[in-house]
């Protein structure tokens, strides 16, 4: 007889639970029967080989897969429709290839809550990892996605029976909460692919990542106000350059225009004040890892007061050192 089995049944019981409560620790089962590692750590991985991460998310229609190929182009390893339970181990993977997968992008297509409770589960997973992850947020406004799913004639991915609003009312309320955590929300409502890649180039192509990019984009209130805006400020209680006739057909890219705006009361105080209050939050922004920002400016058309402010703030933040690129949303419509 063995001394496994001159071993009292009761300890050996306990040693047969102790192992697989062992092998309990070191993995977890996904519902979908796939294995993904829970150790805070990498196992003998260097902490620098893990790869940097960019999730794209966003609204159906809205131009995650324009997104994702521009990326592709930039160098980046992109994996399409990846389910998010995965995404750990997809990292995992990156880190153990001795550096050949230095930046990966996942698009994330949450469809239903279980999709969505899973990446939970798997963006915590991953910040207690300490893997650099970033969320790109595609938006867009209702009208230009019943546009896009009307042209080529397909149904929304969650209407049912339903109309292609119903689908889409329903999308955005399961991906409120993403959208609210995201670093980076572009809304494609007026860009076309090109203008998108653009605004992808721009944020990612730079070969070292700065500390803070900054978007100043002006605006027109009477056109409605910028859904990817995190900061808003109103310049309407500045007198309008509109109703001086030798500056109506001007914009304020003018310097006279510019002069006209700067010259009233209140507007050269205001640009030193606001800035100061932008280098506060700039500040508070790269503490909680925050890399992106989209300042709007407005004013009635967004073609005098707007463009004005808009070019010296953008002014003040690059001698300041943030990275930054103006956009004139609505100069030219009127």
């Amino acid at each position: 007889m063995t001394e496994q089995e001159k071993q009292p049944t009761a300890d050996r019981d306990r040693t047969h639970k102790e192992a697989a409560e062992d092998q309990s620790s070191q993995e977890t089962v996904q519902d979908d029967g796939a294995q993904v590692s829970t150790d805070s750590t990498t196992a003998g991985v260097p902490e620098a080989a893990i790869p940097e991460l960019v999730i794209i998310s966003g609204m159906s229609g809205a131009g995650r897969s324009t997104a994702a190929k521009c990326l592709e182009d930039l160098g980046w390893f992109v994996v399409d429709n990846l389910p998010p339970a995965l995404i750990p181990t997809m990292v995992e993977l990156g880190a153990r290839s001795q550096g050949n997968v230095a930046r990966i992008a996942v698009v994330v297509d949450v469809r239903g809550r279980r999709f969505f409770d899973n990446l939970r589960e798997s963006l915590a997973d991953l910040e207690s990892k300490h893997v650099t992850r970033r969320i790109v947020f595609l938006e867009s406004s209702d009208e230009a996605l019943v546009r896009r799913f009307e042209s080529v004639r397909r149904p929304h991915p969650l209407q049912g029976d339903g109309r292609i609003v119903d689908g889409i009312d329903a999308e955005r309320e399961l991906l409120r909460e993403l959208r609210g955590d995201a670093d980076l929300v572009i809304d494609t409502s007026s860009l076309n692919v090109h203008e998108l890649r653009a605004k992808m180039d721009a944020q990612f192509a730079g070969e070292e990542e700065p500390e803070l990019r900054a978007t100043v984009m002006s605006f027109g209130f009477k056109y409605g106000l910028p859904v990817d805006a995190d900061l808003v400020a109103d310049m309407r209680f500045l007198p309008n350059p509109h109703w001086i006739p030798e500056l109506r057909p001007f914009n304020g890219l003018n310097e006279e225009v510019s002069a006209y705006v700067f010259n009233q009361p209140g507007a050269k105080e205001f640009l030193d004040r606001y800035a100061e209050l932008l280098r506060l939050i700039a500040a508070g922004y790269r503490r909680e890892g925050k890399r992106y920002v989209t300042i709007a400016i407005g004013c009635t058309g967004g073609k005098h007061r707007s463009v004005a402010t808009a070019e010296k703030l953008a002014a003040r933040l690059a001698a300041e050192g943030v990275e930054t690129v103006v956009v004139h949303r609505d100069m030219g419509r009127e």
